[in-house]
């Protein structure tokens, strides 16, 4: 065997190990309340969509050839390129969120201070009245 060819089979189990290490990880982070389920679905989902390519490696072919790419491992780096791009949409979704939420309670904490310095003004008020 020459040193320059590579053992298909040994590069699939060490693909849906790292697959399967890789949801398990997830799965562990969700569990220790590191990471909320709602945020780890994307990383589940692509997770599970490169162990069914680790599995079942003739459907990376099919799909070369259906997108139209000659080399089938180059379309394992277009999936990760693009896996990349929607969890970086998805954060971005969730920052923009996170942001009208800390507006609006910093409107609502200016509201309420407001209310609160307008009470003791009252209460102030109220004290000097009654002193005099």
């Amino acid at each position: 065997m020459n040193t320059l060819d590579v053992d298909i089979n040994r590069i699939q189990i060490l693909a849906i190990g790292g697959s399967v290490l890789f949801i398990l990880f997830i799965l562990y982070q969700i569990r220790a309340k590191r990471l909320r389920e709602d945020y780890s679905l994307i990383w589940l989902f692509f997770g599970g969509v490169f162990l069914f390519f680790s599995c079942w490696r003739e459907s990376l072919d099919y799909l070369s050839y259906l997108v139209g790419v000659a080399y089938p491992p180059a379309t394992i780096f277009i999936l990760f390129i693009m896996v990349l791009f929607m969890i970086v949409i998805q954060f971005s979704i969730i920052i923009t969120k996170q942001s009208n939420q800390l507006l609006r309670l910093a409107q609502e904490v200016g509201r309420l201070k407001q209310k609160v310095e307008e009470q003791e003004d009252k209460d102030k008020k109220q004290r000097l009245e009654k002193a005099a």
